[in-house]
């Protein structure tokens, strides 16, 4: 049996070093791997790449990193929430590349699946394929770096010629992600809105560490329930069931108008 359990959280990301890049799962603080996040944030580690949909709040999530100073570039589709990500971007402490979400979800995938690149529509006509998309400020409200032009090329879908950019498939040295249930072998079952990034992150990362709120053995799992099979995860951490998942925001219906 290959048994890729892990007993802590530092043991999980020991090798995570300077510099590396890291794909984490997690759509606003839903399904965010908290435990592995605030470990590397303990190691010291710094420098880091990461792509992710968003970057957290200011106090959780990626925030944690990136209020240390941690996270030399960020690669998401969504930069709300947290003002300490407008701060660090527009003072050109922090690179963002800003990548349409679906677009950022099929990058993943694609890099997940050995697949190269891909053409999609999304984009065409806008600076995310014809380039000028500010990645660094200079500090003085300059850009100092921008994004650069795509392939755009012309396809006949349906007897309709349409243009397509080329978007380049994401591969990560690591890849965090946070599931509802897992076993041994690393096969994973995701809840809810926590499925929606969780499963490309880990496609993504070339070691896939995950933590997981309750750790079953071999076979307990229903095989047609399994989101993620364990060929792409190499270590799982079970953090339990209490662990602390926040939100953004707590929306309640008016009890007299229902909404």
């Amino acid at each position: 049996m290959i048994d890729k359990t892990v007993t802590s959280a530092a043991e999980a990301v020991a090798d995570v070093g300077d510099g590396a890049s890291l794909a984490v799962g997690g759509f606003g603080l839903s399904g965010n791997p908290i435990a592995l996040i605030q470990a590397i944030l303990a190691q010291g580690t710094r420098d880091l790449s990461i792509v992710s949909n968003n970057c957290g709040v200011d106090d959780w999530g990626l925030g944690v990193l990136l209020n240390a100073k941690r996270i030399r570039k960020m690669t998401s589709s969504y930069v709300g929430e947290n003002k300490e990500f407008e701060r660090q971007f527009l003072s050109g402490e922090l690179e963002l590349e800003l990548t349409p979400q679906g677009t950022l979800a099929e990058k993943l995938r694609a890099g997940g699946a050995g697949i190269a690149a891909f053409y999609t529509q999304t984009g065409v006509g806008t600076q995310v394929a014809e380039g000028g998309l500010p990645r660094r400020y200079d500090g003085d409200g300059g850009v100092a770096v921008a994004s650069p032009a795509k392939d755009v090329r012309s396809f006949t879908i349906d007897g309709e010629p349409r243009d397509y950019v080329l978007e380049e498939a994401i591969v990560t040295d690591f890849a965090l992600v946070h599931a509802a249930r897992g076993d041994r072998h690393g096969n994973l079952i995701f809840n809810k809105a926590a499925r929606n990034f969780n499963p490309l992150a880990a496609m993504a990362g070339r070691v896939c560490i995950a933590q997981v709120e309750e750790l079953v053995e071999p076979g307990e799992l229903d095989p047609d329930s399994i989101h993620l099979p364990g060929i792409y995860v190499h270590r799982v951490l079970e953090v339990g069931t209490d662990i602390e998942k926040r939100i953004e925001r707590r929306t309640v219906a008016s009890p007299t108008t229902g909404m």
